[in-house]
């Protein structure tokens, strides 16, 4: 092995920058603008990704994404995150959030510069932190980063193992991904061009949830009378429960009493009132199901970012999949209020104003039982997934260290 720097054998290590405008500088099509919401851990998201037009994109020429490149992302909360570029979005640029990192095809590749990278997080994570207000990591940190670098054979076969496991759970990700969307179709069908919906009754969501439960944060260690720990689902997890994965949510201490009135069960529906982005209404939903419960060894909440909604008995999966119908055609942009900052819903404005159909029960349960066979294949994939992930993770930092040789290895 060779040490080198980053910067020896990379040919493009860069970010970009936002077009003047915010939200308006966006475009409802054209090319795809990266930013580090977009950028996981070892996969891209395409949640609240935002398009440019060809003048623009122009302007961001110097960061053009080619197919293969390396995003990290290196500023912020999400400071340190990676991933390679999803060619499904392409042509791409980047923003002043995230970097591209592109090797010399002779020298490295690029599998391999993401694995390093995954490799030294906590590493780059402390970097990121030092001497500054916001966690940031600049060009010359990354361009300085040091590596033991194996000849390229050897580095295939180190990918080549690792990107083994990265396909399944990608593939079981896509596979979760569809379904939701047969299921958001099979709504559609039968719900919204069903000819037959003009003889339904008219109401509003009010007419088929019988609360809202507001969330709660509680303290981060046992303090006084908090003392009920429990997972707290936000926003930021919605997402990752949606595509069937556990998830990181966080451990809370809340009090008892609260625990007793807001405590998730299956068939709430959480969603998010506070936060969005420019591109992104608030009004996200995931729903909650004893299939997600069970993966946990405590009980679960929401935080006060977020509502809690419980829908009349077999009606979770209707609301749920309506709710998630109106919010792909942007309708929550209407009921938020704050120009600056943070956005908040008027999620009991949404609930009692919105004008909606309510479809015969009939149809309502046939429904269901179909979204719960969905949600049964979704969430098996998810727990394979954490065990893909969990032998990924495994065997990263034994393969780059060459503690393991990655020849003798054999899936």
């Amino acid at each position: 092995m060779a040490i080198v720097k980053l910067a020896e054998v990379c040919e493009k290590i860069g970010s970009g920058a936002t077009p003047r405008g915010g939200k308006e500088a966006y475009c409802d099509e054209g090319i795809s603008l990266v930013r580090s919401q977009n950028v996981l851990d070892f996969n891209f998201s395409k949640e609240g990704l935002a398009f440019i037009n060809d003048e623009q994109a122009k302007k961001l020429s110097n960061v053009e994404v080619h197919s293969g490149d390396v995003l990290l992302n290196i500023t912020g909360d999400s400071v340190a995150r990676a991933c390679l570029m999803d060619d499904d979005y392409l042509p791409a640029r980047v923003n002043q959030h995230v970097a591209i990192i592109r090797g010399n095809s002779h020298k490295i590749m690029n599998g391999y510069v993401l694995y390093y990278l995954q490799w030294r997080k906590e590493y780059l994570l402390q970097l990121a932190s030092a001497g500054a207000t916001r966690n940031a990591l600049t060009k010359a940190m990354i361009e300085q980063l040091e590596l033991d670098l194996p000849p390229l054979d050897s580095q295939q076969q180190i990918v080549a193992i690792l990107d083994s496991l990265q396909s399944k759970i990608q593939l079981n990700q896509k596979t979760n991904d569809n379904l939701q969307q047969q299921a958001q179709a099979l709504f559609k069908q039968w719900f919204v061009d069903n000819p037959d919906a003009i003889s339904w009754k008219e109401g509003t969501f009010s007419n088929l949830i019988e609360k809202t439960i507001s969330g709660d944060w509680g303290k981060d260690s046992p303090s006084g009378n908090n003392t009920e720990m429990v997972y707290c689902i936000r926003g930021a997890d919605i997402p990752e429960v949606r595509a069937g994965n556990k998830g990181k949510m966080p451990t809370r201490y809340i009090l008892p009493k609260n625990y007793a009135v807001k405590q998730l069960v299956d068939g709430d529906i959480v969603v998010e009132i506070s936060g969005g982005s420019p591109t992104q209404s608030t009004g996200r939903a995931a729903a909650v199901s004893d299939a997600l419960l069970a993966r946990y060894d405590k009980g679960m909440v929401c935080t006060n970012f977020c509502k809690a909604l419980k829908p009349r008995a077999g009606y979770s999966m209707y609301v749920y999949y309506y709710w998630q119908y109106l919010y792909d055609r942007d309708i929550f942009f209407s009921y938020e209020n704050g120009t600056t900052g943070i956005k908040n819903l008027d999620i009991n404005g949404f609930i009692e104003t919105e004008p909606i159909v309510i479809a015969p029960e009939g149809l309502v349960e046939k429904f269901d039982a179909v979204c719960q066979t969905v949600f049964s294949k979704i969430y098996a994939n998810g727990m394979e997934n954490e065990h893909l992930a969990l032998v990924r993770d495994t065997l990263l930092p034994k393969l780059m260290s060459g503690e393991i040789d990655a020849s003798a290895v054999q899936l």
